[in-house]
């Protein structure tokens, strides 16, 4: 464990893209060996780089809706880790936040995911995400979330929950009637230590 708390204090100093972040280094994730779900983001927004809580907005809520589970589940470490991307806020472009830097994952993806040695789940949030976790997957993240059952029960794409994706939500109602009751269904099993 030791060998861990180097590594996630090392992480939670990292400045490797300091020069690029408008508001500074901050890097934000949620985790515990033991976590059995695993969320897999793309980078905090400005009001989670303000709070320093995974997933404290509006995106939060929508999620945790999506899982069935409330803030205390979501927020215990040792139930949920929460690796983004991107560990720290990258800044707003001209149509929402960009893309997280590429710095992070490659300097700490993998060290910290050996670590998660209880892992029953993996959720796998928007493009870039999908990218790193699903390789194999196409581009679209409207076609990775609706090849769902392909990776079920273990892993599951899903599209980010932010406000600004409301229109793919209407768009796509077979999501909240197909996958959504499957995915709580999936998380309160794998939360009870039963899958």
């Amino acid at each position: 464990m030791a060998s861990l708390t180097s590594l996630l204090s090392e992480v939670r100093r990292c400045t490797i893209c300091a020069a690029h972040l408008p508001l500074g280094p901050r890097p934000i994730l949620q985790f515990h060996p033991h976590a059995r779900i695993l969320i897999a983001g793309q980078a905090p927004g400005r009001k989670v780089h303000e709070s320093g809580m995974p997933f404290a907005d509006a995106s939060g809520d929508r999620l945790r809706d999506w899982l069935g589970v409330a803030p205390d589940v979501f927020y215990d470490p040792k139930q949920v880790a929460i690796l983004p991307m991107g560990f720290c806020f990258p800044g707003t472009g001209k149509a929402g936040d960009l893309p997280p830097r590429r710095e992070c994952a490659p300097a700490w993806r993998e060290q910290l995911l050996r670590h998660l040695v209880d892992l029953r789940l993996t959720l796998v949030i928007g493009q870039y995400a999908q990218a790193y976790h699903l390789p194999d997957a196409d581009a679209s993240v409207t076609r990775a979330v609706q090849s769902w059952r392909e990776h079920w029960p273990h892993v599951v794409p899903l599209p980010h929950p932010s406000p600004r994706n409301n229109l793919w939500l209407r768009r796509n109602p077979w999501f909240e009637v197909e996958l959504l009751p499957q995915l709580r269904a999936r998380v309160a099993e794998v939360l009870a230590g039963t899958g």
